[in-house]
C-alpha cells in the first residue's frame, strides 16, 4: 500500500482537527506530504470524521495531481494543497471554515496583528487575498485559489515562512506548518486571534498598530536561529 505511514498520520490529524472544534460536518481538511516519494495525502471528499480511517485517506501525485492507490476521490481542496506545497516549504496544510477566521475572510479583511499574542505566533498580519474572477472560478477554481494564495504573500512581500495563514476572500482560512499537527496549531491560534480582531475592531476601532520592533521581538524570541523562547532540546 501507497504511503501507509503517512496515511496514518494524516488520519489520525484529521480527527486531531475535528476535536478543536474548528470543523463542522464534512467542512475543512488536512493533508500532509513526502517530498521524497512525491506525494500529499488528503481527506477524501465528502467523508464525515466519524467514518475516517487510515486506508481511506488519499495519496495524490504532487506531480500530476492524480489519485495513487485509492478508490476514493479526495478532497474537492486537493488543488489548493498542491499549488501551496509547490510553492511553500511547509510539511502540512489545513483548511477550515472556523467561525472568526471565516468572518473577517467573507468580509474581506486581514487579521491585523495588533498585539503580541499574534506576534508570537505570526510576523505581521494574516492576509486576505484579492476575490476571484468569473474566469478564476469558472475553470480550475480550487487550483486558482491556491495560485491566488501564491500571488498574495509575492505582491505584499509576505514571507510564507514568517505568516503560516492565510485568509481566502469570501471563503475561509488556510494553514501550514512543518507538519499536519503544527498546521492545525496555526489554525487553532488563528482562529483566536481573529476572534480577538474583531472585537478589537469593534471596542476600539481607531486603535493604533504596535511598533514594529515590539512584534519583530515576540515573534524571533520564539523562532529562528537566535530564539529563547522555551526549553533548548539537545
Amino acid at each position: 500500500m501507497v504511503a501507509s505511514d503517512l496515511r496514518e498520520r494524516v488520519y489520525r490529524a484529521n480527527l486531531a482537527l475535528a476535536a478543536t472544534g474548528l470543523v463542522h460536518g464534512t467542512f475543512g481538511n488536512v493533508s500532509g506530504v513526502d517530498r521524497e516519494a512525491g506525494l500529499l495525502v488528503i481527506k477524501p471528499s465528502g467523508v464525515p470524521y466519524d467514518e475516517l480511517s487510515p486506508e481511506r485517506m488519499v495519496p495524490v501525485s504532487l506531480d500530476s495531481g492524480r489519485v495513487v492507490d485509492s478508490p476514493l476521490r479526495p478532497s474537492s481542496d486537493t488543488p489548493t494543497h498542491l499549488e501551496l506545497y509547490r510553492a511553500f516549504a511547509c510539511g502540512g496544510i489545513v483548511h477550515t471554515h472556523s467561525e472568526s477566521a471565516t468572518a473577517l475572510a467573507q468580509a474581506r479583511l486581514p487579521v491585523r496583528c495588533m498585539g503580541t499574542t499574534h506576534a508570537d505566533y505570526f510576523r505581521g498580519d494574516v492576509p486576505v487575498t484579492r476575490a476571484l474572477g468569473p474566469d478564476e472560478v469558472e475553470t480550475d477554481y480550487e487550483r486558482h485559489t491556491g495560485l491566488v494564495i501564491v500571488e498574495t504573500f509575492r505582491d505584499l512581500g509576505v514571507s510564507a515562512d514568517e505568516v503560516r495563514a492565510v485568509l481566502v476572500a469570501n471563503h475561509g482560512p488556510f494553514t501550514w506548518g512543518e507538519d499536519e499537527f503544527d498546521a492545525i496549531e496555526h489554525a487553532r491560534v488563528l482562529e483566536l486571534l481573529a476572534r480577538m480582531d474583531i472585537t478589537g475592531r469593534l471596542v476600539a476601532p481607531d486603535a493604533p498598530r504596535p511598533a514594529g520592533y515590539l512584534v519583530d521581538k515576540h515573534y524571533l524570541r520564539k523562532h529562528g536561529a537566535q530564539a529563547y523562547y522555551g526549553q533548548h532540546r539537545t
